[in-house]
């Protein structure tokens, strides 16, 4: 091609045409990012944004929520990498709620800031909520920082009151018939516990969010049964956990209610496919109730029985029905045993789906009273809290009761893959060496000389 000046010039004006549109498309996508936040997250954990329970929570809270960071510069970095942590833990929450503040004290430039605010320990946080405030310690996961919103939004500082004394499931306990693990959940939501003797009170507190009645062992004396019928009589609050059909004392109590419990157990078919026994039932469908609102998440209930209840006129109850599980399956007439093989009988069984839990409510004086009866203590035992939606929709259930309704959500869910752990050998920290090295300086310092070498080759050509 013979170049001469008018070409020259065309190709001179084609360039500065091209660079003019290119500084004006760079300019253009500064403007819209200053402007605009997207944000796609593609970790298998979803690691960058909230879980649903959290954007949930931040839903409820209409306050600002205020950060502190009191944090020296004092490590190697001056500051700066645990800073940079601090800043895209929080933007995960900022992104959902806008008003979530984030400020850095540093405590050696002023000291009096941090006494007054009692910090102990460097890089110590503080979260204010309506005047409301606690203190946590990084590293902060999201499940521990969504509980904390959740203290500080608690608007119920009643005690939730447990029967003991008859074998029930203890809500401090550690065995694996116990709800310890349940109680550890509740208290890291800002509920405290309360345990009071009936045999020596008057009466159960008003003063309590809740009773929870979870599994007695041995019937309840005739003395403590009154007692806690008068609670009812008086507006209180109940969470009952039954195992069997046996009311251990209290059958006053579930008349007073208008409950039945069946003395069989339901029977579900496809927890095969769930590589469980027939005596263990799932759900994923749920009643349309406060507390099973969206909730979309599978339960399991091992040997769970029928419950329903009754509301009338004369008693004034509303009831809800909360859980069905066994749509393949039916209610057995009899205990089955052991090793048995399950076997529908026309006659005496009951076709699935089976009800195992019921809500009730009704308006006693200026405030409402709720009931909570499930057929099942063990999806909430030290056993089985932890698979599926257990501990979800027993915090529900326990958020309801105490008419944190705003609170009901689902909760968020620890992340799975946070963790690398490398074996302790040569080998392992060898491939571990090449693994990260690899991303961090050869794959780019590669793509570099082979992009110098194609422009050399194409120089040349």
């Amino acid at each position: 091609m013979n170049i001469n000046r008018k070409l020259r010039f065309q190709l001179l004006v084609q360039n500065s045409f091209f660079v003019v549109l290119f500084l004006l498309l760079v300019i253009l996508l500064g403007y819209l990012a200053s402007q605009y936040r997207v944000a796609k997250d593609i970790t298998q954990a979803n690691r960058n944004i909230l879980t649903q329970g959290s954007v949930n929570v931040l839903k409820q809270m209409n306050a600002p929520i205020n950060i502190t960071v009191f944090a020296t510069k004092d490590d190697a970095s001056g500051g700066d990498n645990f800073r940079k942590g601090m800043i895209d833990f929080v933007a995960r929450y900022q992104r959902e709620k806008k008003n979530v503040n984030l400020t850095f004290v540093n405590p050696s430039i002023e000291p009096k800031l941090a006494q007054d605010a009692g910090v102990k320990e460097d890089g110590e946080v503080i979260v204010e909520y309506n005047k409301r405030t606690e203190h946590i310690i990084p590293p902060i996961a999201e499940q521990e920082m969504t509980n904390l919103l959740v203290r500080l939004s608690r608007t119920n500082q009643q005690a939730v009151m447990y029967l003991d004394g008859h074998g029930e499931r203890n809500l401090l306990g550690v065995k694996n018939f116990d709800l310890g693990e349940f109680g550890k959940q509740l208290e890291k939501k800002g509920f405290k516990f309360a345990n009071p003797d009936l045999t020596i009170a008057q009466g159960v507190p008003s003063n309590g969010a809740m009773l929870v009645i979870a599994s007695p062992q041995v019937d309840v004396s005739e003395v403590e049964a009154k007692k806690i019928k008068a609670y009812l009589e008086a507006g209180g609050n109940l969470f009952w956990l039954l195992d069997d059909d046996n009311y251990r004392g209290m059958k006053e109590v579930a008349d007073y209610l208008g409950l039945h419990v069946s003395p069989g157990i339901a029977l579900d078919m496809a927890s095969a496919q769930y590589g469980a026994d027939a005596r263990v039932s799932f759900a994923s469908l749920y009643g349309e109730h406060a507390i099973t609102t969206n909730f979309m998440l599978r339960t399991l209930f091992p040997e769970a029985h029928e419950v329903t209840a009754q509301g009338t006129d004369e008693n004034g109850w509303k009831v809800s029905n909360l859980i069905e599980v066994a749509p393949n399956g039916w209610l057995a007439s009899e205990k089955l045993a052991k090793d048995a093989k399950p076997t529908f009988n026309e006659k005496k069984d009951k076709r699935g789906p089976i009800n195992i839990g019921v809500a009730l409510e009704r308006t006693y004086g200026k405030k409402g009273q709720r009931v909570v009866v499930m057929g099942n203590g063990n999806f909430l035992s030290n056993t089985f809290i932890t698979n599926g939606g257990n501990l979800d929709l027993g915090v529900n259930m326990v958020n309801w009761l105490a008419g944190d309704d705003k609170l009901i959500t689902i909760q968020p869910m620890p992340l799975k893959d946070i963790n690398v752990n490398i074996p302790d050998t040569d080998t392992g920290r060898i491939v571990a060496w090449t693994v990260f090295h690899g991303f961090q300086y050869f794959i780019p310092f590669g793509v570099m000389i082979a992009g110098l070498y194609f422009w050399w080759k194409r120089r040349k050509a």
